[in-house]
């Protein structure tokens, strides 16, 4: 049975992703073992912390060359910090290097709002993309973040929030995905997100 594996690395709230997926019948596989990796048909990369130090664990781990030579072969999702770990760059705390599956780096919210931005907000869709499926412009899904994405190309970004300033909430590149927000903390609207991730799967 085609299974998604949800990648352990000591950061990240496996469970409840693992739950959600279950509970639109997707099977899955909490691992931190790269042959694993390279055997599941598609893979989330979950996050939540700082940046930096979710970077190192994924190098001790030597998971990070594992993503990168899976992405372009199977669907990857990465979620709130996971999505930030895509970026090149992240500014978080010291500067640190990211996967680079995604052009960009990440730093703090410009923002007069308070921080972190914790809550329910609204997507604003910015180019077509298989993850929104299904979905209407402006649905609501919850967020937990202090820093965002900046892409190099604007093409790769798929959905946007307002927090004072426009902020990523979702980007695509080459089957990579990532969601700044909580897909499986955001109801029916984020279930469906994670469905149709499960749709990606060839």
């Amino acid at each position: 049975m085609k299974y998604t594996a949800i990648v352990d690395y000591g950061v990240g709230n496996l469970k409840s992703v693992s739950n959600a997926m279950a509970y639109i019948g997707r099977k899955t596989l909490i691992t931190g073992d790269a042959g694993e990796l390279e055997r599941a048909n598609a893979i989330i990369l979950p996050g939540v912390g700082a940046f930096p130090d979710a970077a190192d664990k994924l190098r001790e781990k030597e998971l990070d060359k594992v993503l990168r030579s899976q992405a372009g072969h199977k669907p990857i999702l990465g979620i709130c910090l996971g999505m930030q770990l895509l970026f090149d760059w992240g500014e978080e705390g010291r500067g640190c290097e990211g996967l680079g599956l995604v052009g960009g780096n990440v730093d703090q919210i410009h923002t007069e709002l308070k921080l972190p931005h914790i809550g329910w907000n609204s997507l604003t869709f910015q180019n077509e993309s298989p993850l929104f499926r299904g979905l209407e412009d402006g649905a609501y899904v919850y967020f937990v973040h202090s820093y965002c994405g900046h892409v190099q190309d604007e093409g790769d970004v798929i959905a946007c929030t307002q927090y004072g300033p426009s902020v990523v909430a979702a980007v695509s590149h080459n089957g990579v995905y990532g969601c700044q927000f909580h897909p499986e903390k955001s109801g029916e609207v984020g279930l469906q997100i994670l469905k149709n991730f499960g749709d990606l799967i060839q």
